[in-house]
């Protein structure tokens, strides 16, 4: 069976590695183009990019994937089946018509829960106590297609949007390689989504990384995990911004908590000792582990608190 495989960034180098591995003739691999990044703004590969060129193998970068000539050049290629996982372009009827098995996509989400974009943040910020990854028959819609194989891990509670990226990119790549046989051979029955149990998963942004103390302390202690590496959680002391890295829920001392006063404003920072920082949320305190101040490295609380001085009482925030 020839495959076209279609992918962007980390999440999609395993399932591609993996199909090259079986044995599956890949025939070419799109991608999204090369895009300018940091402060030279030089041209960067996508990861997928530079596996697909490391196997020697053929690569597509349109910037539209609907467009006709792109649609032409597509069809180049000879496939059975087109593999996708986190392109990034939505795939028209005509392109998901074109190879004889369709389009199936790896998805890192137990569908229909969390079609969209970054499934594997929302489910930690949401307190979800597992996932998984869904090998879906693709249709018109946004990952709305027809199930066709599922398998789900637990979601710890130390668990990072980083550490969450990683277990699911390794079992996409698993699966699709068990997949691809059952799918040539009909083996597999597809099963519809039930749409009324579906959710929606959005893009992530920068912003999204800001700490509203005002919120619990279960909310932010999972933020902080979400958004780990990216976009990171973050808030502010004085005029400089502070990414929070690691955190826990834990109580203050009894006698710190006296000495911190009565109706904290969320955002307060509250000191123990030489080492601890609690700041208040919305509802309890939170016990920061692990930050980096603008301009500094990452660090733990009691290297931070040794080099910056900042006092019970400060509040962190706009």
């Amino acid at each position: 069976m020839k495959v076209v495989y279609m992918g962007t960034p980390d999440f999609a180098v395993g399932a591609l590695e993996s199909i090259i591995k079986a044995g599956y003739e890949v025939s070419a691999v799109v991608t999204q183009p090369d895009r300018a990044k940091g402060r030279s703004k030089e041209l960067q590969m996508c990861p997928v990019k530079e596996c697909a060129l490391k196997y020697n193998i053929p690569v597509f970068q349109p910037e539209r994937i609907k467009r006709p000539e792109a649609v032409e050049e597509l069809k180049k290629y000879p496939a059975d089946i087109y593999v996708v996982a986190a392109f990034g372009q939505i795939l028209s009827q005509e392109i998901l018509d074109i190879p004889k098995f369709g389009c199936v996509n790896i998805h890192a989400s137990l569908l229909p829960e969390y079609r969209g974009a970054a499934p594997i943040q929302r489910v930690i910020l949401d307190g979800k106590e597992k996932t998984g990854v869904t090998i879906m028959q693709m249709d018109k819609g946004l990952d709305t297609g027809d199930i066709l194989m599922q398998e789900e891990i637990e979601i710890s509670s130390e668990e990072t949007g980083g550490s969450l990226f990683d277990k699911l990119a390794l079992l996409g790549a698993e699966m699709i390689v068990k997949a691809l046989p059952l799918i040539e051979k009909g083996e597999l029955t597809p099963v519809k989504q039930d749409d009324s149990k579906s959710s929606y998963a959005a893009m992530f942004s920068k912003e999204d990384g800001w700490i509203e103390w005002a919120g619990s302390a279960v909310t932010v202690e999972r933020q902080v995990r979400g958004c780990s590496p990216w976009p990171s959680a973050y808030s502010s002391v004085g005029a400089k911004n502070l990414k929070i890295w690691k955190s826990c829920l834990s109580e203050v001392p009894a006698e710190d908590m006296k000495k911190a006063g009565d109706d904290l404003l969320p955002g307060t920072v509250i000191i123990s000792g030489k080492d601890k920082m609690f700041v208040m949320c919305g509802d309890a305190p939170l016990e920061i582990l692990e930050v980096q101040l603008e301009g500094k490295k990452r660090m733990p609380v009691k290297d931070f608190l040794l080099g910056y001085h900042i006092d019970t009482g400060t509040r962190l925030g706009r």
